[in-house]
């Protein structure tokens, strides 16, 4: 019992029926446009006149829900005063071939919004004036009642207030009934349709892939940052007495790596918290002779094998190929068990062709620094899904006996 007594005691309720209110109210203004045609079709009966009324009442109220701005009105109201959680509706463009199932659902809500919103302020409007009147008999005097089918009288005393007390309490299930109805049907005709679950469902996969390509970046940059920041220091403690100029050029080096992988991190960050970031930093081909410095200040030996037009290679080729080409040298700087280090980069008309090999540990394969630098295992598959996502080849593996060998085939044409 007090769980049925407890929708008549919300607020949301008499919220939802004052939102019933609004619809009925808004659809004043179009009263006066239906009832030009009757009042020139005098020589019809009167009921067929009413009828014509609330048919073209019908179809104007129908048309106001076509536009746009309608709806979206209508969903900002439903969810501040009918409590649902109604999304805002897509902005992104309906997929072709997508249906328009979206067209008639508007205009089907606001009729229904309308009807309800007269039913109920009729219904409970009657009922809250029959109990205001009721109680009038508790002097004596007789309270009536006039209705369609006749007049009901009801003596003072306490059956009246009883009836009047029922009929409050009717007026409030109507309420409760209105406002549930509203409630249900929203979702269902306000809610996002076919075409714009599509897009949402587009707008989602792209967000994921976004976060997905910065993950990639992020682990890229910082992985090797702190790689050849870590080998880097190491030198530089070694021969900060013995070559102070080496020493120094090593730290410069760190702090150039460091402030590099800083712009990659806040840009990240900045992403992820949905903040407006600023220009994405873009790492490409051009700054390839940077890279292989900072390789090179870490104690390595980089032998760089280029040719072909690497400046004509340009957008997303360049910057995924640096981006591969610096994963497979934070794995030979991780990995490998030193000796030179070897980087090819050959531009062809057809595609892009990068190597990265190095020597690894004679008896297990693996490089001699493998221990002191745990890794997240992540690089090589995040190698193996950039290369796929550009439709490329991509071999990594042992290369003989003492050599760790990646090769990329990009099969993306170079800008002329």
């Amino acid at each position: 019992m007090i769980r049925g007594i407890r929708p008549l005691l919300r607020g949301s309720t008499y919220s939802g029926m004052l939102f019933a209110y609004g619809g009925a109210l808004a659809s004043l203004p179009l009263l006066p446009f239906a009832l030009l045609p009757a009042l020139a079709w005098h020589p019809a009966p009167r009921g067929a006149r009413v009828v014509l009324v609330l048919l073209i009442w019908a179809a104007l109220v129908g048309a106001v829900g076509l536009a746009r701005t309608t709806r979206r009105a209508l969903i900002v109201s439903a969810r501040r005063l009918l409590g649902v959680g109604l999304p805002d509706p897509a902005a992104a463009p309906r997929p072709a071939g997508a249906p328009r199932d979206d067209r008639w659902r508007t205009p089907v809500w606001l009729l229904l919004h309308v009807a309800l919103g007269w039913t109920g302020c009729l219904v409970s409007g009657v009922l809250l004036f029959a109990g205001l009147a009721l109680p009038g008999g508790w002097t004596g005097v007789w309270a009536g009642l006039d209705l369609p089918g006749g007049q009901v009288r009801v003596n003072g005393g306490w059956p009246s207030c009883a009836l009047a007390l029922g009929c409050v309490l009717l007026a409030a299930v109507v309420c409760v009934a209105v406002t549930n109805t509203l409630r249900w049907s929203a979702p269902r005709l306000l809610g996002p349709s076919s075409a714009e679950r599509l897009a949402l469902a587009a707008e989602r996969e792209r967000a994921l892939a976004e976060r997905n390509r910065l993950a990639h970046e992020l682990h890229d940059s910082i992985g090797h940052t702190l790689t050849a920041a870590t080998i880097q220091a190491a030198v530089a403690g070694e021969l900060f007495s013995a070559d102070p100029v080496a020493a120094r050029a090593a730290l410069r080096s760190i702090e150039e790596s460091a402030r590099a992988a800083l712009e990659d991190l806040d840009y990240v960050l900045g992403v992820l918290r949905e903040e407006k970031a600023g220009t994405a930093p873009t790492r490409t081909l051009a700054d390839l002779p940077e890279l292989l410095d900072r390789v090179r200040h870490a104690g390595a030996v980089v032998e760089p094998e280029l040719s072909g037009e690497l400046v004509q290679v340009q957008g997303t080729l360049s910057r995924a190929a640096y981006r591969i080409l610096q994963e497979g040298l934070t794995n030979a700087l991780r990995h490998g068990a030193g000796g030179p280090i070897t980087v090819r980069v050959a531009a062809g008309p057809d595609g892009l062709e990068l190597g990265v090999v190095n020597r690894t540990g004679a008896s297990t394969g693996k490089g001699a620094g493998a221990g002191a630098f745990p890794t997240s295992g992540h690089g090589l598959p995040g190698l193996a899904e950039r290369v796929r996502l550009l439709h490329g080849r991509i071999e990594a593996g042992p290369d003989g006996p003492q050599h760790w060998r990646l090769a990329v085939r990009l099969p993306v044409r170079v800008a002329a």
